[in-house]
């Protein structure tokens, strides 16, 4: 039985049945009180059943008073049981076995794409089949589901189009698998915390089981989500930061430094996974902080002493995860190398490096002339390409004309052709280049309608003039008519392909075109907004020409445009955060307040859109939560009384261990 140790010496039972020998014996190797209490010991948080901790001694268990009895053969036979250690591992183990149990079972139930599933499953299938995607969170989770998903023998073909769609033969519990265990790791290593915290087994017992029956992780732990990754994570990060500072007292030995790197790299993955890990970064931060504060404070450290803390935290802490974030987003890019749906999120100089876009490898005229079909694109990160199409505005959104939006995905309705302000080309027409300070007309391609503006409020935007198509077979009005600025230009500039940044002033009331990220409405297909904007210097009206064909112009390569891989990851910041700034609910959709989270006032639907369906609804269990609000405003109102009494000297209602020096 783990904790028991029986030791048999061939000795002879003395008269006094071996109770008064005993006792003496004890008695002398005990310590006085007097010396006991002079004893100093500094803080640390040893095993049960160990004496200590700081070096390899600790693990050395400590010999409790055993138990002395005949064994009927003229023999002493000494039984040595710990209590302690054997309910320690005991409940360590039951836990285990309860989380693995309640995370595991029918794990393939329902078989059917659940809630997020949607998304998650289908940017696994992006990784194994190498295509390029764009999502608002870092890779690393995606990364991990689409190696599950290929590791089980899934082969990226299903389409996880919609929630409930069947899975049918489709190699789906592989990616299940690997998330449910990843959620179900979670409850010992929280057993850890608590028991690192507090060195109770009762109350890690207690911590282990909130996570167990809560029906929130529960639920969290059985699909293809993002959460329990994360959550498994953060966990092992804040598991491993208290590990680390358990060992205070033997800085420099491998066990402290495993655990301070084991800290930075768990940092790090919880980062890579979802931003909201920026939140363990600044909780293992702060108690760095504290701990160097501390060792400044020990006047028995020299300097450089106190500069090797520094610089090891330095080099587990921030180096070694910023350098293992980095390699997570070289794998990224070298693993989705393909053109795909995340294309025209990036700038153009990024597609370039995607293998089947348009721009990799291309060949293209390099200087823009009249007559050339091209597409425009924002400057700015996430910005889309300029794109109308056959629908009108609707009544009561300025002039009942064809829209103009930005679209980050590429097909014809992007497309325009460059003409004179004052006639239409021809092919019979010269080459003639496009300038800085021409004057132009952009005609779109499909419909034959000119771009076009008047000063009418845009749609989302007011204080901007509205963007229209106008016209018919290309013959508009006064109000078609824009100047091409170069940045930075000067008279006699030409417009360069992918490298020139340019605005489009409207001629007539000199506002600029603009687009952004705020979306229209349904009847604009929730695409961006483009507008008329009067601030002419405002950096979301530049633009470059992405797109150009020309016959009459002899055609370059682009390679050399391509981005480095710093600036890719740049790019990819910049546009993951202006994403994530943009989320909003969507028109009719259900959502909750984030005063409603903590008192678990509404869930979510993940599965069960008829009756026929299997049920399914994430809710955390109200016992737990409600229980857990009304510990915390219990512990608030303790510590507020102790605290006015320690104030006012109430000397007596405290114990005085946990009275500060006056």
């Amino acid at each position: 039985m783990s904790g028991s140790v029986i030791v048999k010496h061939e000795t002879p039972i003395p008269e006094n049945n071996g109770r008064k020998l005993a006792k003496t014996e004890d008695m002398k190797a005990r310590p006085s009180s007097s010396s006991r209490k002079n004893v100093s010991r500094p803080h640390c948080n040893p095993l049960p059943g160990t004496r200590g901790c700081g070096d390899m001694s600790s693990a050395i268990p400590t010999r409790p008073r055993p138990n002395v009895h005949s064994d009927g053969n003229g023999t002493l036979a000494h039984f040595y049981f710990d209590k302690e250690r054997f309910i320690f591992w005991t409940s360590f183990f039951f836990m285990i076995i309860l989380a693995f149990g309640t995370r595991l079972y029918k794990l393939d139930e329902p078989k059917h794409v659940c809630w997020d599933e949607t998304h998650f499953g289908k940017m696994g299938s992006y990784y194994i089949n190498r295509t390029f995607f764009f999502d608002v969170h870092p890779p690393l989770g995606k990364m991990l589901i689409g190696l599950s998903g290929f590791l089980s023998g899934y082969d990226g073909r299903f389409s996880f189009e919609k929630p409930g769609i069947k899975y049918e033969e489709t190699e789906y519990l592989g990616m299940r698998l690997f998330c449910s265990l990843l959620g179900s790791s979670i409850i010992p290593l929280c057993f850890g915390i608590v028991w690192e915290m507090t060195h109770s087994s009762t109350a890690s017992t207690l911590a282990a089981f909130i996570i167990i029956f809560d029906t929130g992780c529960l639920t969290l732990s059985q699909y293809i989500l993002l959460d329990p990754i994360l959550l498994f994570f953060i966990t092992m990060a804040t598991y491993s930061a208290l590990k680390f500072k358990s060992l205070s007292n033997s800085p420099f030995s491998f066990q402290w430094w495993f655990w301070m790197a084991t800290t930075g790299l768990f940092l790090s993955f919880s980062f890579s996974v979802k931003w909201v890990g920026l939140f363990i970064i600044l909780l293992v931060g702060a108690m760095t902080v504290a701990e160097l504060w501390q060792l400044l404070g020990n006047v028995a450290l020299s300097k450089m002493e106190i500069a090797k803390h520094f610089f090891a935290r330095v080099s587990c802490l921030i180096v070694l995860p910023v350098f293992c974030y980095l390699v997570i987003f070289f794998i990224h890019f070298k693993v989705l190398n393909h053109s795909g749906t995340g294309d025209g999120f990036y700038s153009s100089s990024f597609q370039s490096s995607l293998i089947g876009n348009n721009l990799y490898q291309a060949h293209m005229p390099e200087d823009l002339a009249y007559g050339s079909i091209i597409t425009l694109k924002n400057q700015r990160a996430a910005g889309g390409l300029l794109h109308s199409h056959w629908h009108l505005y609707p009544e009561g959104v300025g002039a009942r004309q064809q829209q103009v939006t930005a679209y980050t995905h590429k097909d014809d309705n992007n497309k325009w052709l460059v003409k004179r302000f004052d006639h239409d080309p021809s092919e019979n027409d010269e080459v003639s280049f496009v300038h800085h300070g021409d004057v132009v007309r952009l005609e779109h391609v499909p419909t034959r309608r000119n771009l076009h503006s008047h000063v009418e409020p845009a749609p989302v935007t007011k204080r901007h003039q509205q963007v229209t198509c106008y016209g018919t077979n290309g013959t508009g009005d006064v109000n078609d008519v824009w100047r091409v600025d170069i940045v930075n230009g000067q008279v006699g500039d030409r417009i360069k392909t992918v490298v020139t940044k340019l605005r489009l002033i409207h001629y007539t009331t000199g506002c600029a075109l603009h687009s952004h990220s705020k979306q229209l409405p349904k009847w604009g297909w929730e695409q961006m907004e483009v507008t008329c904007n009067p601030h002419k210097r405002d950096i979301k009206n530049i633009w470059n020409v992405e797109d150009h064909f020309n016959p009459k112009l002899p055609n370059v390569s682009f390679e050399l445009f391509a981005p480095s891989f710093l600036e890719s990851v740049l790019e990819s910041h910049v546009v993951m955060a202006q994403s994530n700034s943009g989320l909003k609910p969507k028109e009719g959709e259900i959502t909750s307040r984030p005063w409603q989270w903590p008192i678990n006032y509404r869930g979510q639907r993940f599965s069960g859109a008829n009756e026929t369906e299997v049920r399914i609804y994430l809710l955390g269990n109200p016992v737990l939560w409600w229980g857990n609000l009304c510990c915390l405003a219990v512990f608030l109102i303790c510590f507020t009384l102790w605290a006015i009494r320690y104030q006012r000297r109430c000397d007596g209602g405290v114990p005085e261990t946990v009275l500060p020096p006056r």
